[in-house]
């Protein structure tokens, strides 16, 4: 007798982790993978930082600490240190007790939860998301019940902002339609606006009355700097404004297979803000029941303790100042070859992913002739180079370019 499940067709890979698949089967001594969007270190290992594994030795020699369930919006602490984190700690929002904030399962699952709340309880139910952007956006917002459009943001001719199809895009939004705003270093063109193009946006978006709802996942991980990658987040809390904010820190901690994250809602006034989480409550509770402990806990750990917040700091901008100095070193060596084309925009954009400007033939023809990996649009992970295979991708890059114009 057939399967029940005979009838089910064969899913497509993922588009980016497909990429690591493809990878993984590979058997050239000289491939490279910069599709995967996790931090590697010079020798191309995966990092786990030193102030994670202190703040794991203090939990494990903690012998009160019990493995009971978490609440229903996670570990209080977390939540807490998670909304100074973003928010700033002398924010007004959290002082008067405007904002509320729940544990989330990463940067996706804080986007699943505030998109399934803003489906039930908001009274639009359009989110604009930047073209290009992230490719598990439009899939968690559909699936949350929102209707996805797109606004233009990546202009291909200057691998730079769209500022002017930006503006009119969101002009021409319907009064209160939801917007999704990358925090900083934006994925996948690594492409921001600057903090004086961020305030017209919140002009216009204000005037409008147009909900943002900011995607962080790599707060302190673009500049090095944890408060200026928080400024545009800032920005639209300190103008009273409500505002809603998906943070992760699967990148700034090295934390991606703990999967943690956090959202925090922006209201008016406190007693909305205590009416939402209720009804936050009411969201994750048949979705996951309450989130997982031991990543918030290595969060809250770090957060609160002065020496290891420091610590991590100084770690933080040691892999930013790597990604940089990555940026630097495979412009410098397309230079060197004379690659055809301005090459500018690779020390330009920032955060770990560059829009290189490459199509889906010049990137087949790297993966074939050269056994480097990315995603068909040509993003690569800066963090998945190193001194060693710059040249290699120079090359790469400089035969592509040359041979397929």
């Amino acid at each position: 007798m057939d399967s029940v499940f005979a009838n089910v067709v064969q899913a497509p890979e993922d588009p980016i982790l497909g990429v690591t698949v493809a990878y993984n089967k590979d058997t050239s001594p000289n491939k490279l993978n910069l599709g995967v969007g996790a931090y590697r270190t010079e020798e191309g290992k995966p990092l786990v930082l030193n102030v994670v594994r202190r703040a794991e030795q203090i939990l494990v020699n903690d012998q009160a600490r019990v493995k009971e369930y978490l609440p229903i919006v996670g570990l209080a602490e977390f939540n807490k240190l998670s909304a100074k984190l973003i928010l700033g700690a002398d924010s007004p929002a959290i002082a008067e007790s405007r904002v509320t904030t729940v544990q989330g399962l990463s940067g996706t699952g804080s986007l699943r939860v505030g998109a399934e709340f803003l489906a039930r309880h908001y009274h639009q139910r359009t989110i604009y998301i930047p073209l290009p952007t992230w490719g598990n956006h439009p899939k968690i917002f559909t699936i949350a019940g929102l209707s996805v459009k797109t606004y233009r943001y990546y202009d291909p001719a200057t691998r730079g902002l769209d500022f002017q199809g930006l503006l009119e895009d969101l002009g021409a939004a319907p009064s209160g339609a939801i917007v999704l705003l990358h925090a900083c270093a934006h994925n996948p063109t690594g492409v921001d606006p600057t903090l004086e193009q961020w305030e017209q946006i919140r002009q216009l978006m204000r005037s409008k009355a147009l909900l943002p709802f900011f995607d962080s996942a790599y707060q302190g991980f673009a500049s090095g700097s944890l408060d200026i990658d928080a400024q545009p987040v800032r920005l639209f809390v300190a103008d009273g404004g409500e505002c809603l904010v998906a943070q992760s820190y699967a990148k700034n901690m090295g934390l991606y297979g703990e999967r943690v994250g956090a959202l925090s809602i922006v209201c008016k006034k406190a007693d909305v803000s205590s009416r939402v989480e209720s009804q936050l409550k009411l969201v994750i509770r048949p979705m996951y029941s309450n989130p997982p402990l031991h990543g918030a806990s290595i969060v809250a750990t770090v957060l609160k303790d002065r020496d290891l917040y420091n610590e991590w700091t100084v770690e933080l901008k040691a892999m930013a100042d790597r990604i940089i100095t990555m940026r630097q070193k495979l412009f410098d060596a397309l230079t060197a070859r004379g690659t055809p084309g301005d090459w500018s925009h690779i020390i330009k954009q920032i955060g770990m992913f560059t829009f290189t400007g490459l199509n889906s033939e010049q990137v087949a023809f790297m993966t074939k002739e050269y056994h480097i990996y990315m995603t068909s649009d040509g993003r690569i992970s800066m963090a998945g180079l190193s001194s060693k295979t710059v040249p290699h991708l120079a090359d790469a890059i400089h035969a592509a370019v040359t041979r397929l114009g």
